[in-house]
């Protein structure tokens, strides 16, 4: 059985995510807030589209590392410095979002924020993931 997801007909149609997803029966994984931190604990990447290349990375790792894949995120949570800059470079991000996650849009929520914990971090992702019954351990 897979994720359901959800569009609303009263709202505007989702572009890049989903309005909502109603998860399969399965084991849930709350996925920890990643930012672009190499293994070694440094930030690496300049802007934008090249930090959210190492964050998508930390995250499908940290998935994968509980025996789920991309397609089992039912949510995910962007905190980003700069929600300007973010607009602006959408095209290019998507690209990114693309190679990770492929077109798999779970419920989303983007928040510009002050700063995050490492001053160099221009974005970090949070998420929750249900791996489906059937491959679940």
């Amino acid at each position: 059985m897979a994720h359901e997801i959800v569009t609303a007909p009263d709202l505007a149609e989702p572009v890049g995510y989903a309005h909502a997803v109603a998860a399969a029966p399965g084991r849930t994984v709350y996925l920890g807030g990643q930012t672009a931190l190499d293994a070694n604990g440094r930030i690496v990447g300049e802007g934008l589209v090249e930090q959210l290349d190492v964050v998508a990375g930390n995250v499908v790792a940290a998935l994968r590392a509980a025996g789920g894949v991309p397609e089992d995120i039912v949510s995910m949570q962007m905190f980003v410095t700069d929600v300007p800059a973010y607009r602006a470079q959408l095209r290019e991000l998507g690209k990114v979002w693309q190679k990770h996650f492929g077109r798999h849009f779970p419920a989303t929520g983007l928040f510009g924020v002050v700063r995050l914990f490492d001053d160099e971090a221009l974005i970090e992702l949070m998420g929750v993931a249900v791996i489906p019954q059937e491959r679940a351990a």
